[in-house]
């Protein structure tokens, strides 16, 4: 698995803010989990995606957001 964080440099929805706005692991199989650092309103801050890819469409915001690996050369076991 390996680490990484949101970084968002722009707030789109008015919603998460800027900075590092969430953190999460991207698992051996490709799966994703994350979790946001502001609690969201509906209570639920961690989110499950079929891989990295998904986080990117979903959350990158055409490029506002940035993932930032942690283990960036491989991975932590």
């Amino acid at each position: 698995m390996r680490r990484f964080y949101l970084q968002r440099n722009e707030d789109e929805s008015g919603v998460s803010g800027v900075g590092v706005v969430a953190e999460g692991v991207e698992f051996r199989n490709g799966r994703v989990a994350m979790q946001w650092l502001k609690p969201s309103m509906t209570g639920s801050s961690t989110s499950i995606f079929d891989n990295i890819n998904c986080v990117v469409l979903i959350h990158g915001h055409n490029g506002k957001t940035k993932i930032i690996w942690l283990d960036p050369d491989g991975t932590v076991d």
